[in-house]
């Protein structure tokens, strides 16, 4: 029973140590929140330190309300999706099998230095882009290349190939 608790108390600290960014003070400012969720779906905070025991080793699936922050890794099972919007009016669907990663998010609606990177890896994502889009520099990354969005609606599928098919809705303006 103390090799078992020893091995446990080890694995904790090893996980604490590792798990932290020294160098980087946390992210604790919320940039969005889940509106739909769907199956499995994980949301990874990076500025977290979570401390869970338990024999089959899951974390608890994301839930409607959860908020997102700077850093956080998104990732949907194969039946999984979310729905999510940030504080800037972009929202994102993200569909089964998917993962995104959300580097980069500064917002200011009376600021003119606004900027997001998200990092889409896998899956398939339709996004609305928000102000961050029309007063900023908003792009998203994917394993092909990196997209600057300037305020449209597009849908990226990432095959498990590695390519990247891109579409976009046209909008119509009306007179």
């Amino acid at each position: 029973m103390s090799t078992h608790r020893t091995g446990l108390l080890l694995a904790l600290c090893i996980t604490l140590v590792c798990g932290q960014n020294a160098g980087a003070a946390p992210d604790t400012n919320p940039i969005g929140k889940v509106l739909t969720t769907t199956g499995t779906v994980r949301i990874n905070h990076s500025a977290a330190i979570t401390v869970e025991a338990n024999l089959t080793n899951s974390i608890g699936d994301a839930k409607i309300g959860d908020l997102v922050y700077r850093g956080d890794i998104i990732q949907t099972g194969p039946d999984g999706k979310l729905g999510v919007a940030f504080a800037d009016g972009t929202s994102f669907s993200v569909s089964p099998n998917a993962r995104m990663e959300i580097n980069e998010f500064v917002y200011n609606p009376h600021g003119h230095s606004n900027s997001s990177l998200m990092s889409l890896t896998k899956g398939t994502f339709t996004f609305i882009a928000g102000a961050i889009a029309e007063t900023g520099n908003m792009n998203v990354m994917t394993p092909v290349g990196t997209m600057g969005i300037r305020g449209t609606a597009p849908r990226v599928e990432i095959l498990n190939d590695g390519s990247v098919k891109f579409s976009t809705l046209i909008e119509k303006t009306r007179l």
